[in-house]
């Protein structure tokens, strides 16, 4: 019931999005902007007095920056995250491809990899997504649902390594179906320094043993079915257009190592609103949903905040913090240019996230989480509009998070 339901909201928007059936919706005249682009490497040439180079529309985009942030299980994070954007075919019918790679070490011995890829094949007839994370990290755990209180959080150490890989092809113009292979692996699993004595009644030792699963490693291993409507101009850092995706994953028992059988389903919509002809002024607008709708999933793989592919949802509060068997977010974000050459930004957002809880008895929608926050943008690569990206966040009862990325939040 949750699945045909969840399939005809999709069915309806994606109609929605395209009253004409066959042809998208045309684009009102923009204007274009009055003065020309400045990015990092334009600034740079012009404090050195130097030329622009003789390529000015180079194969291959790259950006890079440092990545600085802190968090109380990790302590202090260093480190560097990069943007490589390029084109597969004529990029008049061809959009922009995208990938995002980062490594970040801690004074707490952490260690994090992660390699994202978002790639069109020419004409955009193919569509390549992964992403793969290698990290030796940690993580305060809480109870399933809301409200749970920053003060009982049991810090967790493992090792997590993720490998997605998934495949679309097109079926019409901005409409692509599609799967992939997923799989997830927590390892050594143990309590963090100081938390040995209450580990036998922390959350993920409680939930584990209610869903019969291992408390040293869990493994989930599956395959996808996807569909996705996807008319935005770009997905590094979008103008216009929308986004809709509708992804069921089903997780087995025995295959790859999994530890459990269980079924997820997942929504994304997300639209972009120009305020100003120029747009210099827009608001972007994100609903994200994770619902297991069967089975019992590892406790790291449940419905979480920032369990989005790039994790940026619940900006406000940590990586974790709200958890349960389904999730709810969404957000809405301002994003302007403070210079009319646009080398630099700023954004602000309000989100809200609701969790559900069979233990309780918590429904989604019973109560919310709100989040707010503001951020500064800097212009690294004109040509693929990637912008180096610093928000802070604010929730409830004293959360917050720094973050600090290369490409927007959504």
């Amino acid at each position: 019931m949750i699945l045909a339901r969840a399939a005809a909201i999709v069915v309806a928007m994606v109609w929605a999005a395209s009253p004409l059936g066959a042809q998208a919706p045309s684009e009102p005249p923009q204007a274009e902007p009055s003065t020309e682009m400045m990015d990092v490497a334009d600034l740079l040439r012009k404090l050195r007095h130097r030329p622009p180079p003789d390529d000015e529309t180079p194969d291959v985009m790259r950006a890079i920056s440092p990545v600085i942030g802190a968090k109380p299980s990790a302590g202090v994070l260093f480190g560097v995250a990069g943007n490589v954007a390029f084109y597969r075919g004529d990029p008049a019918s061809t959009h922009i491809s995208s990938g995002v790679g980062s490594m970040t070490i801690s004074t707490k011995s952490q260690t994090s990899v992660t390699v994202r890829l978002t790639m069109f094949g020419e004409d955009d007839a193919w569509r390549v997504e992964t992403d793969d994370r290698f990290q030796w990290t940690s993580q305060e755990t809480l109870g399933l649902g809301l409200p749970t209180p920053l003060s009982e959080a049991e810090l967790v150490d493992f090792n997590f390594y993720r490998l997605y890989q998934s495949v679309y092809r097109r079926l019409r113009q901005h409409l692509y179906a599609g799967g992939g292979l997923h799989f997830d692996r927590h390892a050594d699993v143990s309590p963090g320094k100081g938390f040995e004595g209450s580990w036998a009644d922390s959350p993920y030792v409680t939930y584990s043993e209610s869903n019969g699963l291992p408390l040293d490693a869990q493994t989930s291993a599956g395959v996808s079915a996807e569909i996705i409507w996807d008319s935005r101009d770009s997905f590094i850092n979008a103008d216009r257009g929308w986004l809709l995706r509708s992804s069921y994953r089903w997780s087995m028992d025995g295959f790859l190592g999994g530890d459990s059988h269980w079924q997820k389903l997942s929504l994304d919509a997300r639209t972009y609103l120009a305020l100003s002809r120029t747009r210099r002024h827009k608001l972007a607008g994100w609903v994200f949903a994770d619902l297991l709708t069967d089975g019992g999933a590892p406790y790291f793989d449940l419905p979480s905040t920032g369990s989005d592919t790039y994790g940026r949802s619940g900006r406000g509060y940590p990586e974790g913090h709200f958890r349960g068997e389904r999730l709810a977010f969404t957000e809405i974000e301002y994003r302007g240019t403070l210079l009319e050459n646009g080398l630099l930004g700023m954004v602000a957002f309000v989100n809200a996230t609701t969790v559900a809880d069979r233990s309780t008895g918590q429904r989604l929608f019973d109560r919310f989480a709100p989040g707010a926050g503001a951020g500064l943008r800097l212009l690294i690569n004109k040509r693929s509009r990637t912008n180096l990206a610093f928000d802070i966040g604010f929730g409830e009862k004293g959360n917050k998070g720094v973050y600090l990325s290369v490409q927007e939040a959504f």
